[in-house]
């Protein structure tokens, strides 16, 4: 399975990686290993179902507990229905 990463994905970890290597002195390598990690799974099993969620104050909205190759996306109309989106 090919792997990409649109552009701001990209950037937004490498600005992760720099922001903890500078925090402590190898954390940034571990968060690299574990993003490459991840998404080396997910690839190997994207028949999983996913959680889509929202975080609103201190409260974590679940909005569908999605299959990863069915009708993507079908959930995004439920963020109107968590107070405050």
């Amino acid at each position: 399975m090919t792997i990409r990463f649109v552009e701001e994905a990209q950037r937004e970890i490498f600005e992760a990686i720099s922001y903890y290597e500078e925090a402590r002195g190898g954390l940034g390598r571990r968060f690299k290993d574990e993003v490459e990690s991840c998404v080396l799974w997910i690839a190997d099993h994207p028949e999983l179902y996913y959680i889509a969620y929202v975080i609103r104050e201190q409260t974590l909205w679940v909005l569908a507990a999605a299959h990863g190759s069915r009708k993507p996306h079908y959930w995004i109309s439920r963020r109107n229905e968590v107070p405050g989106t």
